[in-house]
């Protein structure tokens, strides 16, 4: 891994996590390479955000990331902040599903898809009768011979039944990845449920078995919330942590690559620059930066074309898909085959005494068949007692996604009340909330339809036929924080390798 200064320079393109993992690991293993990190919008992070206001400590979009893989943990040790790190609160490690209106518990155990125990999804009110007796019955259901991928909708449906799939399933994957469940890929989400079926033939005698080598599981349901973790002071630390280890002078913010070319073994990128002032001061500006290397003018340059050795395209696949058009017109159709959807996340704070439910676990999901427009309820200070005042509570509720993708996008003036209207039914709040904040993200989340890992193999398979260029982001592999970061690192490493 030889990086000359004067002869290798490396482009980063978009400042999301993906992008800032990738520069940070370049310089990680060769600080001498030259990086530049492009970034159109006027913060470092893409969706990360983190706000700080009236005490309440608000994360925009994801609050959370999973320690079951070790790359968003280990980033956090190699950058300091292993301090920082916190779990979930375990008084509150359970989960709600709203039916006619009413929060009931998940059945304890239910993890995602399948029971580790069956008396509590036999005494649930979330089913009736027969739809308990046809999730039995998944115990004799024979596995699929055929390998090809499916929906989740189908596996669900064809091994405990359909009422389990509306009522429980569906409302606990639609509030992670926000997607049709009729389009979306089994193999590319939770593909441990398909080899459980394989392996065991049936996914509650594999729970049973799970349940025998490890009696203290279970006890938990919905999503495993022990396994999760966060940053104290905010995910914005993350960020914060990365852009302080790369030169202030590589980073251009308010910078748009406009093309992508390769001439003369060489990568040519067009930027044009619409803010040519000094950023204003405010979370996730430039001027929240480190100090020391450079100004806020060192940031805003970029404006013209420059040439560099070796490009990371860690901005969505429709961006990716833009920029390789004239390069590769098979490569760029593929990319722009990934849809993606969007979500709305309103932040509600309320005096304790305002709400009359309970709140007694992490949060709730509501089934598309109860006709919402809501798709999940965070008590987010529940899950973390730190991000509310002594007092008070604070909730976040997502809208939009493949079930109502408008609402990603509807303006605050509609969308708050509406979202305060069923929030406040729901958990028994009376009165105004002493704090709210909305966050629109429309075309942020990628959605894994049906043979997307076999779309994935055709864009990795024609990206490695482009000297010196790497894709990266929540597009390929996994969207959740571990997996961008996996992503980013994994592309700085072949672009080292290579060059």
């Amino acid at each position: 891994m030889n990086c000359k200064p004067q002869s290798r320079r490396i482009a980063v393109i978009g400042a999301g996590i993906a992008g800032l993992a990738a520069a940070h690991r370049l310089l990680e293993l060769n600080p001498s390479c030259l990086i530049t990190l492009f970034e159109a919008s006027d913060r470092l992070g893409g969706v990360i955000s983190t706000i700080n206001r009236r005490g309440f400590q608000v994360e925009r979009s994801s609050d959370n990331f999973i320690t079951t893989v070790p790359w968003g943990v280990n980033l956090c040790k190699r950058l300091g902040l292993a301090e920082q790190l916190i779990q979930t609160n375990p008084a509150y490690r359970r989960t709600f599903v709203v039916r006619a209106g009413r929060l009931h518990r998940l059945p304890e155990g239910f993890l995602m898809m399948a029971p580790t125990r069956l008396w509590p999804l036999a005494v649930t009110p979330l089913l009736s009768p027969l739809g308990k007796l046809r999730a039995a019955l998944e115990y004799f259901i024979p596995p699929r011979k055929d390998p090809s991928d499916e929906s989740m909708a189908s596996f669900v449906r064809r091994r405990l039944g359909r009422e389990v799939f509306q009522r429980l399933v569906e409302p606990l994957v639609s509030a992670v990845y926000a997607a049709d469940m009729e389009k979306l890929s089994l193999l590319a989400t939770l593909p441990r449920f398909r080899e459980m079926e394989l392996k065991h033939g049936s996914l509650i005698r594999a729970m049973r078995r799970q349940k025998k080598m490890n009696p203290h599981a279970g006890s938990e349901s919905g999503a495993r919330y022990s396994m999760f973790v966060t940053l104290r002071d905010g995910l914005k630390s993350l960020v914060d942590a990365l852009a302080a280890r790369l030169p202030v002078d590589a980073i251009r913010l308010n910078t748009k690559v406009e093309q992508l070319r390769r001439i003369e073994n060489k990568w040519r990128v067009w930027t044009s620059s619409p803010h040519p002032n000094p950023l204003p001061k405010g979370e996730g500006t430039v001027n929240d930066l480190p100090k020391g290397e450079g100004t806020s003018d060192n940031l805003i340059k970029g404006q013209g074309t420059s040439d560099f050795e070796a490009v990371i395209i860690a901005a969505s696949s429709s961006l990716s898909a833009s920029l390789l058009a004239e390069t590769d017109a098979s490569l760029s159709a593929e990319l722009a085959a990934i849809s993606h959807q969007g979500t709305a996340i309103v932040s509600l704070g309320y005096n304790d005494r305002q709400v009359g439910h309970p709140l007694d676990g992490m949060g709730a999901v509501v089934p598309a068949i109860e006709q919402s427009p809501i798709l999940a309820i965070s008590f987010s200070s529940r899950k973390y007692a730190h991000r509310a005042p002594e007092g008070n509570t604070l909730l976040r509720v997502f809208v939009g996604g493949a079930r109502h993708p408008e609402l990603a996008e509807m303006p605050d003036e509609q969308l708050l009340p509406l979202v305060r209207r069923h929030t406040e039914k729901l958990l028994h709040i009376q009165g105004d909330p002493v704090f709210f904040d909305v966050a629109h993200w429309p075309r942020t989340m990628p959605q894994y339809h049906v043979g997307h890992k076999d779309l994935i193999k055709r864009i990795e398979a024609r990206t490695a036929s482009l000297p010196h260029l790497q894709l990266a982001g929540n597009a390929y592999h996994g969207v959740g924080i571990p997996d961008c970061i996996h992503g980013g690192e994994l592309a700085a490493e072949r672009i080292l390798t290579a060059i």
